[in-house]
């Protein structure tokens, strides 16, 4: 190799030892006052909460039974478990001491008010991109939640992601700080989807795959698992059963469920409930942008199946659908006839190529969080074992979805239910 090509090569890892150097260790900013309520006015903290709503803080920050934004609940990762952060304003455990400043580095660069690095779970690479003016709103609205003393249990991590300073690395290859200019070319509407979606939304985050270290693969939205739910790509909705458009994707953000396309269950149900609470421009908005991501609608092509069908298992859940599942999914049931709710052909839980949103559905249910009719499905895990799921499973599938059989899905229902259990 060329002696240029040596010491170019030197620099560049020089360069890059440096700005990771920089990174790794930040100063920390000093503590403040926690400022009184009425520092704020009363608009900033009622844009405050849209913005905290378009980014669904209070779902990672609260822990089930908990006050809310008062952190402690377990995020599963590869690399262990994170418990989420107090960001209500108590000085001691939470926020209550942390200049706008303070706030503002810890959304843009990750790097908490004492100058530690946060983990990614935290999706600052997102939030990097939010205006000043939303990063200020929502920190009059959560300066002026009532504080909650509460302390998050220690991360329980692999021992070399213990060391925070490691992260500096992994932001010089994703962080790419500050907001993002709008496209001349494209309309109001089309740049605000795409703010939402990118920033506060960080749709991302779970509707992409990620890379071995934790990073989201290029392209984004093509996929991805999040809590043991598939989170389908957001580019393919032209190719499902029944092609999404924007008026279907803007009421399915916004009221949890499409008449012609399903319920918003796991992960996906609590995003439905905040942005139920944002106006619905904000909706219309990144219905706009996400459906001008969409891959050119193909003819639908049946999905891959690994495994013959099951005669005998099918008739087994067709009897076990008719008793537990038939009184509100069945064609003569009243919420079919009446309640204009889809068939479950047309549901991703059932024609998409792995059985594990089903299986959580049916282990899980849908619960009621709206405050107006909305979905709901009881849970199932305390009456049904995994035989009789995978039952059901064989019977939707082929009967219903009229797609090939899925593999191991007793196998799989059982590594789920504990995976739920931990």
């Amino acid at each position: 190799m060329k002696t240029k090509t040596w010491i170019w090569i030197g620099g560049v890892l020089v360069v890059g030892a440096a700005a990771a150097a920089a990174w790794m260790f930040q100063p920390a900013i000093a503590p403040i006052q926690p400022p009184a309520p009425n520092n704020f006015t009363s608009d900033s903290i009622a844009r405050g909460a849209r913005v905290v709503a378009q980014g669904d803080c209070m779902v990672c920050h609260t822990a089930a039974g908990g006050a809310p934004y008062a952190g402690s609940l377990p995020l599963r990762t590869p690399f262990g478990t994170i418990y989420t952060t107090n960001i209500t304003p108590d000085p001691a455990t939470g926020i209550g001491n942390w200049s706008l400043a303070a706030f503002t580095r810890a959304l843009r660069h990750g790097v908490a008010r004492d100058g530690h690095l946060l983990y990614p779970a935290f999706p600052y690479i997102h939030y990097t991109r939010m205006s000043s003016a939303d990063i200020s709103d929502a920190y009059a609205y959560l300066m002026t939640r009532t504080p909650v003393v509460s302390r998050a249990p220690d991360n329980d991590l692999l021992l070399p992601l213990r060391f925070r300073p490691m992260l500096a690395g992994w932001n010089l290859l994703y962080l790419r700080p500050g907001p993002q200019a709008d496209d001349p070319q494209q309309s109001v509407e089309w740049n605000r989807g795409r703010y939402l979606v990118d920033g506060a939304g960080h749709c991302a985050s779970c509707h992409s795959t990620l890379d071995p270290i934790g990073g989201e693969r290029s392209p984004a939205f093509s996929g991805g698992n999040i809590d043991g739910w598939d989170a389908p790509a957001l580019t393919a909705l032209l190719q499902t059963p029944k092609p999404w458009n924007r008026e279907q994707l803007a009421h399915y953000l916004r009221h949890g469920w499409s008449p012609e396309h399903g319920a918003a269950a796991g992960p996906m149900g609590p995003v439905a409930h905040s942005l139920s609470q944002v106006p619905e421009a904000d909706t219309n908005a990144i219905a706009t942008y996400i459906m001008s991501l969409q891959k050119p609608a193909t003819k639908a092509a049946p999905a891959a199946g690994n495994a013959s069908t099951d005669v005998a298992r099918v008739q087994q859940g067709a009897i076990l659908f008719a008793g537990a599942c038939a009184s509100c999914h069945g064609t003569a049931a009243p919420m079919m006839a009446t309640g204009g709710r889809p068939s479950l052909a047309l549901s991703s839980a059932v024609t998409g190529d792995k059985p594990d949103n089903l299986i959580q559905i049916v282990l899980n249910g849908v619960p009621w969080v709206h405050p107006e009719p909305s979905t709901f499905m009881p849970p199932f895990a305390a009456v049904l074992t995994d035989a009789q799921i995978a039952s059901i499973a064989a019977y939707v599938r082929a009967d219903i979805g009229k797609r090939p059989a899925w593999s191991d899905v007793e196998q799989r229902t059982t590594k789920i239910r504990k995976e739920n259990q931990q």
